[in-house]
């Protein structure tokens, strides 16, 4: 046999091999290195958007508490009599069961049957009804919401009406809720000047800084903490 015509030999398979296994072992990582990527890039992107939805429904309502139309004494007709209350203390923490309750105008025509209506003529008078109630020729109706938000089993929770209502889950996965209260000087002063987990005057309130913190179930990206902060637009004035 010519030396010119011989075959590859028993090292050069072997090193060829062991070249090709190297390079599918590189493609191998680097598929597996994207795949973790892109999963941990979506597991982000979806508890920012948790995040977003439930901080941001919050912070809406917040600005919106204690608007109860367009005078400010208001004949209290409700059922149980517990308007004027809620009207005096139209937010509040509860630190001890991790609750947060506001009493605020209803946003836009999604809400559901309100907790109490205030009928006023915008000059002389203003009664606050339970539930929804219809307006009567020269007047105007501002629906009003008395809800209940609570942290519970690594959810936040929504509920609406007197009482305590039945909550519904907003968001799950969730590790730390905290809520605290920028306080005025006095009931008299605009701005906030100290923060507090547990005001004694809710009058003094001024804005409500929220914290959140969410988790990935499957560990595939680190716990995620999301802060803000909402005036309460009718102490602004």
């Amino acid at each position: 046999m010519r030396r010119d015509n011989r075959g590859f030999g028993l090292i050069e398979l072997l090193v060829a091999l062991a070249l090709g296994l190297i390079i599918v072992l590189g493609v191998v990582q680097i598929f597996i290195a994207a795949k973790n990527t892109y999963v941990s890039q979506n597991s982000a992107a979806a508890m920012q958007e948790d995040a977003r939805f439930v901080l941001s429904k919050m912070i809406q309502e917040i600005r919106m508490v204690g608007m109860f139309g367009c005078l400010g004494t208001i004949t209290d007709s409700s059922t149980a009599g517990d308007f004027n209350a809620a009207q005096i203390a139209p937010i509040g923490w509860d630190n001890a069961n991790l609750k947060l309750t506001l009493v605020t105008a209803d946003i836009g025509s999604g809400g559901g049957t309100p907790t109490w209506t205030v009928l006023s003529d915008c000059r002389n008078s203003a009664t606050a009804y339970t539930g929804l109630r219809t307006a009567a020729t020269g007047q105007i109706a501002f629906p009003i919401r008395r809800l209940i938000y609570s942290f519970s089993n690594n959810q936040i929770l929504m509920g609406t009406g007197s009482g305590t209502p039945t909550q519904q889950v907003l968001v799950n996965n969730v590790s730390a809720f905290t809520v605290t209260f920028g306080l005025a000087s006095s009931a008299t002063d605009v701005a906030a000047s100290t923060y507090s987990a547990n005001p004694s005057d809710p009058a003094r309130i001024r804005s409500v800084r929220l914290s959140l913190t969410l988790l990935d179930p499957n560990s595939r990206v680190a716990p995620q903490t999301f802060n803000v902060v909402a005036a309460l637009r009718n102490r602004l004035q």
